[in-house]
């Protein structure tokens, strides 16, 4: 019987614990899954996430969140589930986004500085470059939506 002790000897009651019988627990640390090989083809850094947000094939459907970078070819697109999802990640150079049915918002960067920005829904909303009086750069570091 997992977690019972067992009692040894002759008339002196020895406890001997069996914890070591069961199984460990499982930790969530967060990270996206397979993050390196991501990077690696594509060129985009994933960090964390709730798992609500994913990063998905453009042509996989629609109602995706699409995000179009300079430096990318083709927009990059996420899938959004549940009641609220949030992902860190790092794509430089963002200047558009179209979001889906959810309330998106997304947070940006330009050098030491940090912009929220709300996504309008199922419409593209200028971010970034696009959004900034002196058109600088900035790069999209964290998705966060609620349904």
């Amino acid at each position: 019987m997992p977690g019972a002790s067992t009692a040894v000897g002759s008339g002196a009651d020895v406890t001997v614990p069996v914890a070591d019988e069961a199984p460990g627990f499982a930790v969530e640390d967060f990270n996206y899954p397979q993050a390196d090989r991501i990077l690696a083809e594509q060129g985009i850094v994933l960090k964390r996430g709730d798992g609500h947000i994913t990063l998905a094939d453009c042509a996989s459907g629609t109602g995706l969140i699409e995000v179009m970078a300079r430096a990318k070819s083709q927009k990059v697109c996420f899938k959004a589930v549940g009641n609220s999802g949030w992902l860190t990640l790092e794509i430089p150079a963002v200047f558009t986004i179209k979001g889906n049915d959810y309330s998106t918002e997304v947070d940006m960067t330009v050098g030491a500085e940090r912009k929220t920005f709300e996504i309008i829904k199922n419409s593209w909303t200028a971010v970034g470059e696009s959004a900034d009086e002196q058109g600088r750069d900035h790069m999209l570091v964290e998705i966060r939506t609620t349904k």
